[in-house]
């Protein structure tokens, strides 16, 4: 994923355009009441205020990397990660939209989880800590940090995030109804117990 937001005051080659910078109001006015002139609902009722959502159903998107956001977004649009609720609402997004929407959600303060299986706990943290060795799994902080706030541009920050969020992301990497590479090798060596440990641990990392 290399599609950047160029900050403010950059550069593009001679020639070309200055890049603009995102409008943070216009994003907050376009997440939290969407633009009914377009037929764009508001992410709100859906993301929750501020990004942090309600229910593992949708994922919390505060303090998230706006390039990852936006990239995600503009996937969602051609169609490459498919999703029927988000795929039609991206559709009604301009580029300039998905940049506003990413850049406002990457300045919200991000409400963090706890991890709810005492079960599980251990295996949870061995696998995101340690990977799993004899799978030839590598260890979740190594990508995405030890505290789960991710790589800006490269990894999405996690920590936090909905265990159930998480634990269905991660089997649809495992059958390949989410592509990445990357995540698809991972996914497929893990069985049900490991992924749902795991994703129980990150929620609880902040």
């Amino acid at each position: 994923m290399t599609l950047i937001v160029m900050a403010s005051g950059s550069f593009a080659s001679e020639g070309q355009p200055k890049a603009t910078k995102p409008d943070l109001a216009a994003g907050e006015s376009l997440y939290n009441n969407g633009d009914a002139t377009r037929g764009i609902s508001a992410c709100v009722s859906c993301h929750g205020a501020n990004g942090n959502s309600g229910s593992g159903t949708w994922p919390k998107l505060s303090a998230q990397n706006a390039t990852y956001i936006y990239t995600q977004l503009t996937h969602f649009k051609s169609g490459e990660r498919a999703n029927g609720v988000m795929m039609g609402m991206s559709m009604l997004l301009s580029d300039a939209d998905m940049k506003n929407i990413a850049a406002y959600l990457e300045k919200q303060t991000h409400k963090g989880g706890t991890a709810r299986n005492k079960d599980s706990i251990e295996l949870g943290k061995s696998i995101y800590r340690g990977g799993i060795a004899a799978k030839n799994v590598p260890a979740c902080a190594a990508c995405h940090g030890p505290a789960g706030a991710g790589i800006p541009v490269q990894y999405p920050r996690i920590g936090g995030q909905w265990a159930e969020y998480t634990n269905t992301q991660l089997m649809n990497f495992r059958v390949g109804d989410r592509k990445n590479i990357q995540m698809n090798t991972i996914a497929a060596k893990l069985n049900d117990k490991e992924m749902q440990a795991v994703a129980d641990y990150i929620a609880g990392i902040n």
